[in-house]
């Protein structure tokens, strides 16, 4: 069984969203050599893009919020909240340091056990027309670019699945198509992409 997955599982792995638990029992799955994990190069980098956003917004948030506080202390009501919000904005820039920590474990577990495919020329060329012939982001198309190369790349005939939450994008007739084509079904939610490993297993 070979498992496909991309930014979305680093992500719900390093800040245990809503379907971390699933992430989680498919990284087991993969560590106890159940089934292969493979992820696009591009989905290593993508987090890291998402937190520097992410870290920027809230020191932005964190000088503005500081400077209205500054300017609340002025007021005598407000004196005996000003330590109480200063908790708030200290909670801002810890967690962006925690966030990067978590990040950083997550993506070094998940390389521990999962193929790696690397953007080439070919992956890059595929990706550009992708995003006129499957109406696909950059940042999509390199990601299916990279699945399906690996997927032509892929001799076996064990089962495969391509799990991303990004459904808006990728759910689309042609997509499933072509991804069925190569013996791969593409799932929307990590809890289907769970089960769906445990009933090829």
């Amino acid at each position: 069984m070979i498992v496909y997955v991309e930014s979305n599982f680093v992500l719900e792995s390093a800040y245990l969203q809503e379907e971390h638990e699933s992430c989680e029992e498919i990284l087991k799955l993969a560590e106890e050599g159940r089934i292969g994990l493979v992820l696009p190069a591009y989905s290593v980098g993508e987090p890291y893009d998402s937190w520097v956003r992410r870290s920027k917004q809230r020191a932005e948030l964190h000088e503005r919020l500081l400077r209205e506080l500054n300017e609340l202390s002025r007021s005598k009501p407000y004196v005996e909240m000003l330590d109480e919000f200063q908790g708030i904005t200290k909670t801002l820039v810890q967690s962006g340091g925690e966030e990067k920590e978590r990040l950083d474990n997550a993506v070094s577990r998940i390389l521990e056990k999962a193929v790696v495919v690397p953007i080439e020329r070919e992956v890059i060329k595929a990706a550009i027309d992708f995003q006129k012939t499957r109406n696909l982001s950059p940042q999509d198309s390199i990601v299916y670019a990279s699945v399906l190369s690996h997927l032509s790349s892929s001799s076996t005939e064990e089962p495969k699945c391509f799990i991303t939450k990004n459904s808006k994008d990728f759910a689309n007739p042609d997509i499933y198509t072509e991804l069925e084509s190569y013996g791969c079904k593409l799932l929307t939610k990590f809890n289907n992409g769970l089960g769906y490993a445990k009933s090829c297993i």
